[in-house]
């Protein structure tokens, strides 16, 4: 099976992507907050510029590639807003995310149908900063990876194939692939996109179920709204609810301004709850009750806010588990899987590898470049064999590796197949507790966790990501066993 070149993607930084940090322009005029939060993020590992007005960012813009620019709403000359809107009609292909410390409803909806990312309120912490800048670098990752496609490039994409075109004014459903499973998916896309039903996406790790979502956004009567998106196990319950719903001014320790939550945000859109099943069940039921009613109240106060929100949501855990073991509530459960779509895992279509593979390499070669490099006859059949637990990222990840690496024009298997190789093993060494006969669920589960994270050196997020479940659960069920990091101790909870 041949492997031969796509048309060119948007640019960015290899080897920073590689390392999973990025090129950063922040745009503030006050010298010190623009010192500051350049001195974090440098010291999270970015390659940091500063700009003291939109005008110079703009000429910048002009000649350097960035994955994120940072820019404050309070600006002389041209505010941020303005800085974004004519950052809106000028290719630059970074992530837009705007500081403020007088945030509004309005103000920060333009700033998202513009085209910006997400936004922050003064004050913040190192932390926040790190994790939005973090979380913007990783969806433009998406974005150049084909795991992600916002509306304009959806729309750039609505002649790509005729198989693609949607029932509804034609428009594409930006993804790479023409096997059965996925011209299904397509199909079934554009049966749901017009309507305002809930949708619940379901699939591994990896396989582009936040494309989907923002396929389904992209193809329906909201398009022309904000798609607000919650990446939901990075936050703590507290954190949780204040981003969906927001909270006043006072509410809780550190709330020292008035939040608007991604509800509100999304009024007239679609909000897309990523990995739902890390939102504890307290706030399930609040969750529910928005679901049902389309009203809730900020944190902190007991007025009512209306919405007209289309909610999508995401997970990688059969939700139906989760119910039967109480982890997830059952009447939210069928609330959400209104309509069900479910993203097919790599291995079940093997045939749209080598169309995968093609992007990458082109993407890789216009990053570095140089050529495009090609595989042979035995390093296209490993990637057609190989059972890619890690899905469509994980095989951007071997394709970008390999193109980085390679000191040669051909890539051969035995160049691939040690990565390959540490996979498999590691996924062996690290779920290998002992099968001996008569131990109980519960206490294989926790043999399972511990060799795990046992593997992974009591690194938790390596931990949760291989068990495929999320940070917080993980604590939770660690706590559960009386795990004491600091001594090791595994002991079960009395």
């Amino acid at each position: 099976m041949s492997i031969a070149s796509l048309p060119p993607q948007n640019e960015c930084h290899e080897a920073d992507a590689a390392r999973g940090v990025g090129r950063v322009l922040v745009v503030d005029d006050h010298d010190q907050a623009r010192e500051s939060i350049a001195a974090i993020l440098q010291h999270a590992g970015h390659q940091v510029e500063t700009s003291p007005s939109a005008a110079e960012a703009l000429k910048r813009l002009e000649s350097e590639n960035y994955d994120v620019v940072m820019t404050d709403l309070n600006m002389p000359g041209m505010s941020g807003i303005e800085f974004i809107r004519h950052l809106e009609n000028r290719p630059h292909g970074a992530q837009i995310l705007m500081v403020t410390a007088y945030a509004s409803v309005q103000t920060a909806v333009e700033a998202m149908r513009r085209g910006a990312f997400d936004y922050i309120e003064k004050p913040f912490n190192a932390e926040q900063i790190e994790t939005l800048v973090a979380r913007a670098i990783e969806h433009g990752r998406l974005l150049d990876g084909g795991l992600v496609c916002d509306s304009s490039s959806a729309t750039e994409m609505a002649n790509a194939s005729s198989s693609d075109v949607a029932s509804r004014g034609g428009l594409a459903s930006p993804m790479i692939g023409e096997s059965p499973l996925m011209l299904a998916l397509r199909q079934r896309i554009a049966q749901i996109a017009p309507t305002s039903e809930t949708v619940l996406i379901t699939g591994e790790s990896g396989t582009g179920k936040e494309l989907v979502a923002r396929a389904v956004h992209a193809e329906s009567n909201r398009s022309g709204a904000p798609l607000v998106s919650l990446n939901c196990p990075v936050l703590s319950a507290q954190l949780m609810e204040s981003e969906l719903f927001g909270h006043e001014r006072g509410a809780f320790t550190g709330a020292d301004t008035s939040r608007t939550g991604r509800f509100e945000l999304a009024d007239g859109g679609t909000i897309l709850l990523d990995e739902i099943t890390e939102i504890e069940l307290p706030l399930q039921a609040k969750l529910l009750r928005v679901l049902q009613e389309r009203t809730f109240e900020r944190v902190g106060t007991s007025e009512s806010i209306n919405v007209d929100v289309r909610v999508l949501a995401t997970t990688n855990r059969d939700l139906q588990e989760e119910v039967s073991e109480g982890n997830f509530r059952e009447d939210l459960y069928f609330r959400l899987a209104v309509v069900p779509l479910t993203v097919p895992a790599l291995r079940q279509r093997r045939e749209d590898i080598p169309l995968l593979v093609r992007h990458f390499q082109q993407q890789a070669a216009e990053r570095l470049a140089r050529d495009p490099l090609t595989f042979d006859a035995s390093a296209e059949q490993l990637l057609l064999d190989y059972h890619w637990p890690g899905n469509v990222r994980e095989l951007q990840n071997i394709v970008t590796r390999a193109c980085v690496l390679a000191n040669c024009e051909v890539v051969q298997a035995d160049q691939l197949r040690p990565w390959l190789i540490d996979a498999e093993s590691d996924a062996s060494e690290a779920v290998s507790p002992d099968m001996a006969a008569g131990v109980s669920l519960h206490e294989m589960e926790q043999k399972l966790i511990i060799a795990t994270l046992e593997h992974y050196d009591g690194h938790r997020a390596k931990t949760a990501k291989a068990l495929g479940i999320g940070i917080r659960t993980l604590s939770g069920k660690l706590k559960t066993y009386g795990y004491a990091p600091r001594t090791k101790d595994f002991s079960k909870a009395a």
